[in-house]
């Protein structure tokens, strides 16, 4: 903030708040937002999401490169300084949830939230507050140390104990958030964790039901039950390189009222096409809410498909290997979207360079384990890694 009001900006100070939080105010209020947070990364990283006003995303291609060369420059004070003013915005986010979803529909489930002692928090006591819901907390205190299990849900190791509370309890589904609370990531009834795909392809039912015929943006490493399910919903899938910017992107470009990634993104047209792990949680309760199958039929329906999950494979040149792989199915159908896409009938892998590591990931999908497996076994053997 001092360095803010010192280039003579303004300050809406909202305090220590979940990542969508920020977005809302960004959108309603038609300015720019900053969250200072690493996400889900341990607690002695530490980093910041910008966004442009109306909560428009700025990553790699849509401004992050300017913000580099500007840092890299001398800065100088500006003649008049800003002021900080304190603003809680946390009634009026409440109160915008709530016209997106709509309360009265929601039955008295029982519900875990795994808040992995991250700001989730700070969205879910007063949202959860207005339902008919039988919550059990876990790890609900902020506490950036995260005594209890890093913030990543995403790693099955972290949901450990939200499983066993769910399958203790008998819960109708338990909810685990990253550190900054825009990520969700869901369990059954039974205990077992939902992909990211399963969990757009229920959600994108939900939000074709109030916009027949919409579109839905899906990332590419999505599983193909996505898109299958978006048509079957009476939608239109739009298929999108991985990625917040990229998916908002493409959700503004085609006009889509949801968005869905496989790393427990979830992206809503009412939300100023911004993630927001509350509404996804709340879309998965009034789905449950509105029948009489659990979770887990649910999650079996939307799950044919074998998936090896996102594989981490440590090369010293990515564009060659690459390049090898591409060469040694080149037979077979190929797209260079986002790396490198390779597909047959039944089965497919996606090979691509992280962003954030020097790393290749490797998502491979198809009809069993076996094939999965066999096929996840050849591209790392042609890699090296």
């Amino acid at each position: 903030m001092e360095g803010i009001v010192s280039a003579g900006a303004d300050v809406l100070d909202l305090g220590a708040v979940a990542t969508e939080v920020v977005y809302y105010v960004s959108g309603a209020a038609d300015v720019a937002g900053a969250m200072v947070t690493a996400s889900h990364n341990p607690p002695q990283w530490n980093g910041i999401k910008l966004c442009l006003p109306g909560a428009v995303p700025v990553g790699a291609g849509s401004g992050l490169e300017k913000v580099r060369r500007m840092a890299a420059r001398p800065i100088s004070a500006a003649p008049r300084r800003g002021s900080v003013s304190a603003r809680d915005a946390i009634e009026d986010y409440v109160n915008h949830i709530f016209s997106i979803v709509d309360s009265g529909s929601i039955a008295p489930l029982r519900v875990v939230v795994d808040g992995g002692n991250g700001m989730a928090a700070t969205v879910v006591c007063p949202v959860f507050s207005r339902l008919p819901l039988s919550v059990t907390g876990l790890y609900l205190t902020p506490d950036g140390r995260f005594p209890n299990h890093p913030p990543d849900p995403i790693d099955p190791a972290n949901l450990t104990d939200l499983v066993a509370k769910v399958v203790s309890i008998g819960a109708d589904l338990g909810v685990a958030f990253d550190g900054d609370a825009d990520r969700a990531f869901f369990v059954d009834n039974r205990g077992e964790p939902l992909s990211g795909s399963a969990v757009t392809s229920l959600i994108a039912g939900w939000a074709l039901a109030s916009a027949p015929g919409g579109r839905v943006v899906h990332n590419l490493i999505c599983s193909r039950s996505v898109p299958e399910a978006i048509s079957a919903a009476g939608g239109v899938p739009v298929r999108s390189r991985v990625g917040h910017s990229f998916m908002k992107h493409r959700m503004a470009e085609t006009g889509a009222v949801f968005g869905g990634e496989h790393s427990g993104h979830y992206y809503f047209a009412s939300h100023f096409r911004a993630d927001s792990g509350m509404l996804a949680t709340l879309a998965l309760i009034q789905i449950l809410s509105g029948t009489h199958r659990t979770l887990s039929d649910l999650h079996a329906e939307v799950t044919p498909y074998h998936a090896s999950g996102e594989i981490n494979l440590a090369v010293v040149d990515r564009e060659g290997s690459l390049e090898k792989v591409a060469e040694a199915f080149s037979s077979a159908r190929q797209d260079r979207l986002d790396g490198l896409t390779v597909s047959w009938s039944d089965r497919w892998f996606n090979l691509r360079p992280s962003n954030t590591e020097p790393l290749l990931r490797l998502n491979v999908e198809g009809p069993d384990r076996e094939t999965v497996k066999g096929l996840a076994d050849r591209v790392k053997s042609l890699v090296g890694s």
